[in-house]
C-alpha cells in the first residue's frame, strides 16, 4: 500500500479575507486552504468573480457554524453602468442592449432608489448558483437554457447614492441574505429607463461585526510567517457573539453530547444559545425548546 496522502492539519477559526477581483470564491478558498495547510475550510457566501471584498473563511470546527454567517446581513458598494444591459447583469456578460442614458439629476435618481428600499421581491438571475433539477442555473444559462424561477422576498435596509456620473451610479447597499445586487442594479437601470449592469462590486461588511477594513488579502497572507497567519484567525465562537451564552456542568455536557435536551437553570429566554462547559470551552450551539430544555443543534468535536 502507498503512503497515505497528507490531508492537512487541524486548524479551527475564522479568517476575514479580502477577495480580489478576477478570481472565483472557491478558487480563492483553495489558495487560502493550501496556504494554511488546513485539512478543512469553507467560505460563507460566494462573491462573483468580478466582485471583491469581505469573504469570511471558516476553518475546521468553525465550518459547522458557517450557516450563522451566511444568514447575516451584507453591505456592498456597487458601481452601476447605465445604458448597457448584459447577459449576466455584470461586466463579464455579453452585451444585450445599449440605450441612451437620459439626463439625470440627483432628485430623479433618489426617487427611483426610494422604490427599492424595504422589503422587495426579486427573481434570482439565471447566472446564479441556485439549482434546478440538480443543475446550477449558471450551467443551464451557459447552454442557452432559461427556466422559470420563483421570486423571493429580500430586505433592502439601506440604499444610498454615493456619487453619480454621466453614465454611472455608485451606490451603497445594506441588504438581507439572498439579495442579488446584480439584479438590484439591473432593476434600478430599468426604472431609470436605460438599463444597467454592475461594473464593480465590493462587499464591505458581513453582519455587524465583520468589516473589510479588518480583512487580509491572499497576497498579504503569503508575505506572513505561519505564526503571523495563524494569529489572524478569530476564535470559532466569534461568529456567535450576538447569542446569549450558557455554562453547563459535566452531567449536562454528557447528555447533550448524546443528542439529548437538558434542563438548564436560569437559561436566557432566547432561541439560539452558545453552549460552554464549566472550563469555558465551546461545546457548540443549542436551542431553547418550548418545554424549557436546551437541545443541541450544532456540536463541536469533544
Amino acid at each position: 500500500m502507498g503512503q497515505r496522502r497528507h490531508r492537512g492539519r487541524e486548524i479551527d477559526g475564522i479568517l476575514l479575507l479580502d477577495k480580489v477581483p478576477g478570481l472565483t470564491s472557491n478558487g480563492t478558498l483553495q489558495d487560502v486552504k493550501r496556504l494554511f495547510q488546513a485539512r478543512k475550510a469553507g467560505h460563507t457566501g460566494s462573491l462573483d468573480p468580478l466582485a471583491s471584498g469581505l469573504l469570511p473563511i471558516c476553518f475546521g470546527e468553525a465550518t459547522k457554524l458557517s450557516g450563522f454567517l451566511l444568514n447575516q446581513d451584507k453591505c456592498y458598494e456597487v458601481v452601476a453602468r447605465l445604458g448597457v444591459t448584459t447577459t449576466t447583469a455584470d461586466a463579464e456578460g455579453e452585451v444585450l442592449e445599449q440605450r441612451p442614458v437620459p439626463a439625470l439629476d440627483q432628485d430623479a435618481v433618489e426617487a427611483v432608489l426610494a422604490r427599492f428600499r424595504g422589503d422587495i421581491e426579486q427573481i434570482p438571475p439565471m447566472y446564479s448558483a441556485l439549482k434546478h433539477q440538480g443543475k446550477r442555473l449558471y450551467e443551464l444559462a451557459r447552454q442557452g437554457v432559461e427556466v422559470e424561477r420563483t421570486a423571493r422576498s429580500v430586505s433592502i435596509h439601506e440604499l444610498r447614492l454615493i456619487a453619480m456620473g454621466s453614465d454611472t451610479l455608485r451606490i451603497y447597499v445594506h441588504c438581507s441574505k439572498g439579495t442579488y445586487v446584480r439584479t438590484l442594479a439591473e432593476e434600478i437601470g430599468a426604472a431609470l429607463g436605460c438599463g444597467a449592469h454592475v461594473a464593480a462590486l465590493r462587499r464591505t461588511q458581513v453582519g455587524e461585526r465583520y468589516n473589510v477594513a479588518d480583512a487580509k488579502t491572499v497576497s498579504q497572507l503569503q508575505d506572513m510567517s505561519d505564526e503571523e497567519r495563524l494569529a489572524c484567525l478569530l476564535p470559532v465562537d466569534d461568529a456567535l457573539q450576538d447569542m446569549p451564552s450558557v455554562s453547563l456542568n459535566s452531567e449536562m455536557c454528557f447528555f447533550l453530547r448524546k443528542g439529548q435536551p437538558v434542563f438548564v437553570p436560569k437559561v436566557p429566554n432566547a432561541g439560539w444559545l452558545r453552549l460552554y462547559d464549566k472550563e469555558g470551552v465551546l461545546l457548540g450551539v443549542g436551542e431553547l425548546l418550548d418545554d424549557g430544555k436546551v437541545a443541541p443543534r450544532r456540536l463541536l468535536r469533544a
